[in-house]
């Protein structure tokens, strides 16, 4: 099942109740900057047509995670990270949920902002650990 949570409530849960961060950006936003701490395991990949979908996404997930890990969900702005949690619901995922706003922040209809995990302050890095990195995680074992 998955719920929806604000960044203050995403990181709350990741500092007091052991979830981690999944960000499902391309490789080339991840590197761009993060939250501290995140994993990075794209759904979409940035190719020379635009975004498409990354086919082994919910295997990949599934290669790096048990699927009793609590997970929150985040993109750039909240849309890529909802599609990423049904996909791994439907792969049998328990514990998602999708950080509203993103890394980024997002507007909704009406032109509000919706402030994301940069926007609120919270810790940013550029590099990841070798193991949080997709082309490692892409390449564990089954």
């Amino acid at each position: 099942m998955t719920t929806n949570k604000k960044p203050a409530e995403a990181k709350a849960l990741i500092d007091n109740e052991g979830w981690l961060y999944l960000d499902v950006r391309s490789v080339e936003e991840f590197q761009a900057g993060h939250p501290a701490g995140a994993w990075n395991i794209p759904v979409m990949h940035k190719s020379p047509m635009g975004m498409t979908p990354n086919a082994t996404f919910a295997a990949d997930v599934a290669r790096a995670f048990k699927k009793d890990t609590k997970l929150i969900v985040g993109c750039a702005s909240g849309v890529r990270s909802l599609r990423a949690c049904d996909l791994l619901a439907e792969a049998g995922f328990e514990y998602l949920a999708n950080m509203e706003g993103g890394f980024m922040g997002a507007r909704d209809d009406y032109g509000r902002v919706t402030p994301g995990w940069a926007s609120s302050g919270f810790p940013v890095e550029a590099k990841a650990p070798d193991e949080r990195t997709y082309a490692q995680l892409k390449a564990k074992p089954q």
